[in-house]
């Protein structure tokens, strides 16, 4: 018999797995607390022992509120909240449609001026620009630019679309 076999089985019986109960416990301030220790107070129970358990502290962060919105309420208001009368709500719309306007000119102005410099970008080819990947990339910030312009230019357009 291989000297070896006993010295194994012995081993293998020796190590058993460790067990741990795991406890949860809910202080009267709503905080949890998981722990391996049997506790003493109230508002601890035995979790399962195929639950998995995170051992990441909560930090205390706090938990949110719920915060009331003009919109909720019987009377279609919530308390707090000031009404708003008819014309001064027509000012405001009047002032935002006004802002929107001149930010969709300005727009359209920097988008002339983007398409302006990418056309004169691209029919520039320097002498180190054999390979046409290099001229490429040269002019992709230029064509990036012209994007951002005609996406802003689209959000402004839905934003006026959206006023009353």
């Amino acid at each position: 018999m291989n000297p070896r076999i006993p010295l194994l089985l012995a081993a293998a019986l020796s190590s058993a797995p460790a067990v741990a109960d795991i406890f949860k416990c809910v202080d009267e301030a709503g905080h949890v607390t998981y722990t391996n220790n049997k506790p003493s107070g109230k508002g601890c129970s035995t979790l399962s022992r195929d639950q998995a358990v995170s051992s990441v502290p909560s930090g205390g962060m706090p938990r949110p509120t719920a915060v009331p919105s003009p919109q909720s309420g019987a009377s279609g208001g919530a308390a707090g909240f000031p009404r708003v009368d008819s014309g001064t709500q027509r000012a405001r719309d009047n002032d935002r449609r006004r802002i929107l306007e001149e930010e969709m000119s300005n727009e359209q102005k920097s988008l002339e001026a983007a398409q302006k410099e990418l056309d004169e970008q691209e029919s520039v080819r320097y002498g180190n620009e054999r390979n046409y990947q290099k001229v490429l990339d040269r002019v992709q910030p230029y064509k990036d630019k012209v994007q951002l312009h005609e996406r802003n230019i689209e959000a402004l357009r839905r934003e006026i679309a959206n006023l009353r």
